[in-house]
């Protein structure tokens, strides 16, 4: 979700800005030639208005699930793999706004309760849903330094939750649990204390799509890391970052440097997910419009660790 009244202002200020190259932490990483255009093929196209505020995508062992974001993100919904649902399963616990969805190995899916788009929320969190008896719970999380946006987590395959937040400028603040607590061991109460691990700046791109022209291809709307995490994929509205991750470590995979794979051209693209075979999929809110397809890009895991052909943070 992004704050249309915002749109104009932070569209002006950002073509006027320019921005150095990603980096995190003290990591920087030089802009060079963009990557070569990978083709993304029509997976399927969803047909229930349910799912015209897409948000989140994860795949588990049983099928592919689906979110909305703020005002659609009280159920979630079971896909088959023509994009139909199968059934909608009730979130049952109270939320402000779910932004993205993840999964861990057990099938449980993972709703981040993140987007803030007045920076006023005093705490987020994370709502584990167990897709076989519907049954929730909720874990608050507080930032240490205040509210953030934000849409994307990724969570480790040893459970640990990093979430990366969003910003029209480019400036995206990376987070994890101060106590390094895997998603298994938060709590319910009090709320876990995060720390800030990182910072990600994003420069411009070219790429056309999304709400905002020039400002919305450096804000993070969505995050997934592949089944055998060794992959992490950041998007914006208009372009997915592929960073390796030999080791599993999310955090560190972050200060690499990523290759940039431009995404189909999608009205409000905040949705991206690894299937088990390491094929990326990406979808999009419909924006007033008809449901987009979910767009797949094949081997992008295979993308990600070979290097790809060439590799660039801007155009």
């Amino acid at each position: 979700m992004w704050n249309r009244p915002l749109a104009h202002s932070v569209a002006a200020a950002a073509g006027s800005v320019v921005l150095a190259a990603a980096v995190v932490g003290i990591h920087t990483v030089p802009a060079s030639a963009q990557q070569t255009p990978r083709v993304f093929d029509v997976l399927c196209t969803p047909t229930d208005a349910g799912l015209s505020e897409l948000s989140g995508l994860t795949v588990t062992t049983t099928g592919m699930y689906a979110i909305g974001d703020s005002g659609s993100d009280d159920r979630v919904a079971e896909l088959d793999s023509n994009c139909h649902v199968q059934r909608w399963i009730d979130v049952g616990t109270p939320r402000v706004d779910v932004e993205d969805l993840s999964s861990t190995p057990d099938g449980h899916l993972w709703l981040a309760d993140i987007g803030d788009n007045n920076a006023v929320r005093t705490s987020i969190g994370l709502i584990e849903l167990d897709p076989a008896s519907g049954a929730t719970t909720s874990y608050p999380l507080v930032y240490p330094d205040g509210a953030h946006d934000a849409e994307a987590v990724l969570i480790q395959s040893d459970g640990l939750p990093v979430i990366v937040t969003k910003d029209y400028l480019g400036a995206s603040a990376v987070y994890t649990t101060a106590e390094r607590q895997h998603v298994q061991d938060l709590s319910t109460a009090p709320p876990t204390m995060l720390a800030k691990v990182g910072q990600l700046r994003f420069t411009p791109t070219l790429t056309s799509g999304g709400p905002i022209p020039h400002a919305g291809t450096m804000a993070v709307t969505g995050g997934a890391v592949s089944k055998d995490g060794t992959v992490v994929a950041l998007r914006t509205y208009t372009d997915v970052y592929l960073y390796t991750a030999p080791d599993g470590d999310v955090v560190k995979a972050l200060t690499t440097k990523p290759i940039r794979v431009p995404l189909p051209d999608e009205p409000q693209g905040e949705a991206i997910a690894f299937d088990a075979a390491g094929d990326l999929i990406s979808g999009s809110e419909a924006y007033q419009g008809p449901l987009p397809p979910l767009r797949i890009l094949r081997s992008a895991s295979d993308i990600a660790l070979s290097g790809g052909t060439t590799s660039s943070l801007g155009s």
